[in-house]
């Protein structure tokens, strides 16, 4: 019997599922591993916990694994890869191969065929692929000038948001304790406006994905018009995709899969994403769920073999 291994590699999460030919048999979940945001230390513990605790579960030994497909963000890089690759050739004996989360993802939404992913996790990329096997991406340029409608992005624009309603105000007593600003203010340890804009301005840059729940699970009007904001984001990357890979003549269907945990999270972001994208662009065909790019992985590690 052989035994395959498919990895996602993220900024929040790793996830590692494990299967024979044709089964899934685990899935195991470990924290980040993408190594610009976390370091090579923690991303190398985050994959080999991932991939014992995914084994254990299915019942067999590192060992006992034929082939392994990573992906992640970044990770198609040659230097990073190998960091990747190295990590897990510790615990693992057999060939590893490394590729982008773009690819992973692509492959678990369309398999081989065409289409368009919106990954909005940690950061955020549109990326495609038509009938010829051409390719073509938009956003993702990274949490400090871009990755629009991401985790990173929505927390930093709360902040900046409500920042600024105090600063509209005559007096912020009232939005200092408001459930959305207490919320905000708990996580990441805060107990001021000041403090909050002090945290955001720090060096190293604080972790603005980890506001992200906080944004999602409120009702407050500020976060409405982030999410509605973010949604709206990541539908413009995604036409932009469709444009370039599908010609505006061509009356097709153009197959579209979300990706990622603010979709998944955010049920807002999935309404106004989809509203937004099928205004752009009316042959947009939006998967309603979300994909798990680890199914991709583990196809890619079968097909390699």
């Amino acid at each position: 019997m052989a035994y395959y291994l498919g990895i996602d590699g993220g900024g929040t999460k790793t996830t590692c599922a494990v299967g024979d030919e044709s089964r899934l048999l685990a899935v195991a979940t470990a924290g980040p591993s993408n190594i610009v945001h976390v370091g090579e230390g923690e991303a190398r513990q985050s994959l080999q916990q991932s991939v014992r605790q995914a084994c254990a579960a299915a019942g067999i030994a590192p060992a006992e694994v034929s082939r392994t497909c990573v992906g992640g963000a970044g990770a198609a890089r040659p230097e990073l890869a190998e960091i990747v690759r190295s990590s897990l050739a510790e615990i693992l004996s057999t060939p590893i191969d490394v590729v982008g989360d773009m690819q992973i993802a692509l492959e678990a939404a369309f398999d081989t065929g065409p289409g368009v992913i919106v990954i909005a996790g940690t950061g955020s990329i549109a990326y495609g692929r038509d009938r010829q096997g051409m390719t073509a991406r938009a956003g993702g340029w990274g949490f400090a000038i871009g990755d629009e409608g991401s985790a990173h992005w929505i927390g930093r624009a709360a902040v900046s948001a409500i920042l600024r309603a105090s600063d509209l105000r005559e007096s912020s007593e009232e939005l200092t304790h408001s459930p959305f600003a207490t919320a905000l203010f708990k996580a990441w340890g805060v107990t001021s406006l000041v403090d909050l804009a002090r945290a955001a301005n720090s060096i190293p840059p604080p972790n603005f994905a980890a506001l992200f729940p906080v944004v999602a699970d409120s009702s407050d009007d500020l976060a409405v018009q982030i999410l509605t904001n973010a949604g709206r984001e990541l539908a413009q990357n995604a036409a932009v995709v469709i444009c370039r890979l599908f010609h505006k003549n061509e009356a097709v269907c153009v197959p579209v899969a979300m990706i990622g945990g603010v979709f998944r999270h955010a049920p807002l972001v999935r309404e106004v994403f989809y509203n937004e994208l099928r205004t752009l662009d009316s042959r947009a065909e939006v998967n309603p769920h979300v994909v798990e790019p680890v199914e991709g992985a583990l196809r890619m590690a079968r097909r390699a073999v």
